[in-house]
């Protein structure tokens, strides 16, 4: 589905059903007194970087109810970061297919029914207000229902169907705040605004995984013999979808790549991203030598991204997935952020390197507008100049 429209029918429609649903809350009893969490469901169906992000969140509750009592409610499409982070049984996640609205409607059906025939006692909902988020959680038939809750503030209305109700803080990293929402559910409701804890004691980490030399011999054979002896830049100019404003411009990819190629011999350029965008990047590399790149976009398994991130030197990219992906290995990360701000969503690691111009506007995508920013111009993007990346580069290489 057009990410456009599931936001519509998030907004419009989904605060009729939080309205109706809050009703019917209201006259059922208390239950968070009286229930122990002993399965715990986590519920983030959109953004692939964030599963990176609840690393932590994810051990800590595997940590109080065991890998067997985790689960995760995920779209297909981002279900195999999961699998790399190979921290959940793979029975417990639970996919939703969003390739029209009949389909996803059904598929969350059949994963409430799971859901319920597994008696999952407590959810953790970790989109940004989400209706559809809290509509799932609350139909889930947890009794613990932990997540944002606008209290006073006029955040995105989404009824009264969150049991242990977090204060947004718009000062929090996302990777804490994920991590929280999880110790909530241990936290007594009376507290609220949950968590009265000192953030110092709220403590992340970044997962590390190894891909096989299986994998990365097969994403050699795809060099065509141009890797031996190079250092390896990666350049991603591709954004999600959800926010083309985090787009930096192709024709400064273009110039970043010339003038690497240009100033190394020892270095080999890979581009990468999805099939649609593979004439593109061909159209951006008409300058450069063809032995100086190789275009990977739509030629590699999500295996063999996950290997070309492991023997990388130096990734660019836009705020995206890739960045959080790339964070798990050692490579150097420079990402390009604008629209949304690095002190909530830059990835973790000692290898990050974010070049962000901090405007007046800036971040102007939020969880109070819906992420649906104003702007048709994103000058955030534009001023990041191709010479402050390429010195970035340089200085890494």
């Amino acid at each position: 589905m057009n990410v456009n429209i599931i936001k519509w029918v998030d907004r419009r429609v989904g605060v009729i059903i939080c309205r109706v649903l809050s009703s019917w809350n209201a006259l059922l009893p208390d239950p968070r007194s009286k229930t122990v969490s002993k399965k715990i469901l986590f519920i983030k169906m959109i953004e692939q970087g964030a599963s990176v992000l609840a690393y932590s969140a994810l051990t800590e509750a595997i940590s109080k109810v065991g890998k067997e009592n985790v689960y995760f409610l995920v779209f297909e499409e981002n279900k195999f970061i999961l699998d790399f982070l190979d921290i959940l049984e793979d029975k417990n996640i639970i996919i939703v297919r969003n390739s029209n609205f009949t389909t996803f409607l059904r598929d969350i059906y059949k994963a409430l029914r799971f859901i319920r025939k597994e008696k999952i006692d407590s959810s953790v909902d970790m989109e940004f207000f989400s209706r559809a988020s809290a509509i799932i959680s609350y139909l889930s038939g947890a009794k613990k229902r932990v997540g944002l809750y606008s209290f006073t503030s006029e955040h995105p209305y989404r009824g009264n169907l969150i049991t242990h109700k977090i204060h947004y803080n718009p000062y929090v990293h996302v990777s804490k705040y994920y991590l929280l929402l999880v110790r909530a559910l241990e936290d007594a409701p009376m507290n609220e605004p949950l968590l009265k804890i000192p953030l110092e004691q709220v403590k992340v980490e970044n997962p590390s995984i190894r891909i096989s030399s299986e994998v990365v011999d097969r994403l050699k054979v795809k060099f065509e013999n141009r890797v031996q002896g190079k250092r390896i830049v990666v350049l991603n100019p591709n954004a999600s979808d959800m926010l083309p404003l985090r787009k930096w411009e192709t024709s400064n990819f273009e110039s970043l790549a010339k003038r690497i190629s240009d100033h190394y011999n020892d270095v080999l350029l890979v581009f990468t991203g999805v099939e649609k965008e593979r004439i593109a990047i061909e159209k951006l590399t008409s300058k450069i030598p063809e032995s100086s790149y190789i275009n990977l976009a739509g030629k590699t398994t999500l295996d063999e991204l996950m290997a070309l991130y492991q023997i990388a030197d130096v990734l660019v990219t836009n705020d995206s997935g890739p960045a959080h992906f790339a964070s798990m290995f050692n490579v150097q990360i420079i990402v390009l952020f604008g629209p949304e701000t690095p002190k909530l969503f830059t990835p973790l690691g000692n290898n990050v390197h974010v070049i962000y111009k901090n405007l007046a506007c800036s971040p102007c995508v939020s969880v109070f507008n819906h992420r649906f920013s104003p702007c048709s111009d994103n000058i955030c993007m534009k001023m990041i100049t191709v010479d402050e990346v390429l010195d970035k580069v340089k200085s890494l290489l």
